[in-house]
């Protein structure tokens, strides 16, 4: 940015201001009237004292809002105060999570480059990689989430970006941050982490070295499932170098609207993921126990495989999803009967969403990750007997009363 451009101001708030603090107030000054809440600036353009300063705005020699395709006040909180939570000079807010994904690849990559992914992804980020950016020349390895020789030996010269989720969507696999940002900090790539099941309020991938943060806003950050939203956390000189001027023509856009939910939201997400992770824990273990459950892939608990990983690089806590295989034999019983115990639930919300207020339940092989090939989802350890639980605030025990109603139709 030019020198001696001018800035927008800033909230004045402590240097060491803790994330509580930091999720309640970082954002943009109030405006003449004084509010305490945020204010929603419902408007696509901005009007200019006179025709030299429009003209000083719109050459990004004076910062300032021009334009709600790319510069709104009410995005601008979101943004900085989603910064400062991730520990992050700058954030850039997106119409949804994949828009956010999308805006990074078109802003960093080009064709011909070469992007390595963990293959337990989400299923739409591996379609975005795989097929419709491939169409445009960009090259995609898929590897094991957790098997960091094979992030090394995927390497390419020309790799410029390695991309993982941590936990992954839906087997809660975790994937060693401070490795893969050696990995691709050695090689001259950058490595992006999508925060999206454990926020910022358990996880800041910027600490154990990861470039990028990527976001769902339409998860946690919002909480009630009101919104879509995404965004992209970085260095701000990468976002506003690379990443801002393919926001402004292709318009990956973020409205006022959906940025102030997500603001408001953002102020009670320490002690919602605090409240959801424990009852997550409770009803884990207690699954665990079930005979018609073969396994359950929880980070908190003691028999995942990354348990100790993910202790340590989330604040001691396992997040709020827990997903589970039923029992059975052949993928077409397996499908029957992970059905049949969802039908039965009364509690859970049937829907693919996840960090909402209320507990929702799926099935990953036909939903989220419906639209992958057989192979694809069997690489990714999706099986038919799969179910997803995104464990929200309802009582812990209506929760374990509802899961126990579909346990029961297997035994019959």
């Amino acid at each position: 940015m030019a020198q001696g451009k001018k800035r927008l101001p800033r909230v004045e708030l402590p240097a060491d201001a803790r994330l509580a603090t930091l999720a309640l107030r970082e954002g943009l000054p109030p405006s003449q009237w004084g509010e305490n809440s945020e204010a929603l600036f419902l408007t696509s353009s901005f009007v200019h004292p006179d025709a030299a300063t429009a003209a000083r705005r719109f050459a990004d020699e004076e910062e300032s809002f021009t334009y709600s395709r790319f510069s709104n006040p009410t995005v601008t909180m979101m943004e900085r105060r989603l910064a400062a939570l991730e520990g992050t000079s700058g954030c850039i807010g997106t119409a949804s999570g994949m828009s956010a994904i999308l805006l990074l690849v078109m802003g960093l990559l080009k064709a011909g480059d070469h992007v390595i992914c963990s293959q337990s992804v989400f299923g739409s980020t591996i379609k975005l990689l795989q097929d419709i950016m491939g169409r445009f020349g960009l090259e995609a390895t898929f590897v094991s989430q957790t098997n960091v020789d094979e992030w090394r030996a995927a390497l390419k010269p020309n790799t410029k970006l390695l991309f993982a989720e941590s936990p992954t969507n839906p087997l809660t696999e975790i994937c060693d941050i401070a490795a893969l940002a050696d990995i691709a900090h050695r090689a001259g790539a950058w490595l992006a982490v999508d925060n999206c099941f454990c926020s910022p309020a358990l996880q800041q991938p910027v600490k154990f070295g990861a470039d990028f943060i990527i976001h769902s806003g339409t998860k946690y950050l919002d909480g009630q499932g009101r919104v879509i939203a995404g965004a992209v956390c970085g260095p701000e000189d990468l976002l506003q170098g690379k990443l801002v001027p393919v926001l402004r023509s292709a318009g990956m856009t973020l409205s006022p609207f959906n940025a102030w939910v997500v603001l408001k939201g953002m102020e009670t997400l320490a002690i919602r993921m605090k409240a959801q992770s424990d009852n997550a824990l409770a009803l884990a273990q207690w699954l665990a126990t079930q005979p018609a459950i073969g396994r359950v892939y929880y980070p908190g608990l003691e028999s995942h495989p990354q348990h100790a990983l993910a202790m340590a690089q989330q604040s001691g806590s396992g997040a709020a999803v827990v997903s589970f295989d039923v029992t059975g034999e052949g993928a077409q019983a397996l499908r029957e009967r992970a059905f049949s115990l969802m039908d039965a639930t009364t509690v859970c919300s049937l829907t693919t969403n996840l960090g909402d207020t209320k507990t929702t339940i799926s099935h990953p092989a036909t939903t989220s990750h419906g639209r992958l090939t057989e192979a694809q989802r069997q690489a990714a350890g999706i099986g038919q007997g799969l179910i997803r639980v995104a464990v929200g605030l309802d009582h812990i025990d209506d929760l374990k009363a509802d899961l126990q109603r579909g346990l029961a139709t297997l035994s019959t």
